[in-house]
């Protein structure tokens, strides 16, 4: 998953947009490594 995508995903959580901008890319590298690992796993 690619950070563009991982945002799309996390927009759509109102709890996104109250976080600062530093925290918000921590949280979107933590979710692509966490959906990477899901999907590479799955194969």
């Amino acid at each position: 998953m690619s950070p563009r995508q991982a945002v799309r995903i996390l927009m759509l959580s109102p709890i996104y947009f109250r976080l600062r901008p530093v925290v918000r890319w921590q949280l979107v590298r933590e979710y692509c490594k966490m959906m990477n690992a899901n999907l590479s796993s799955i194969k």
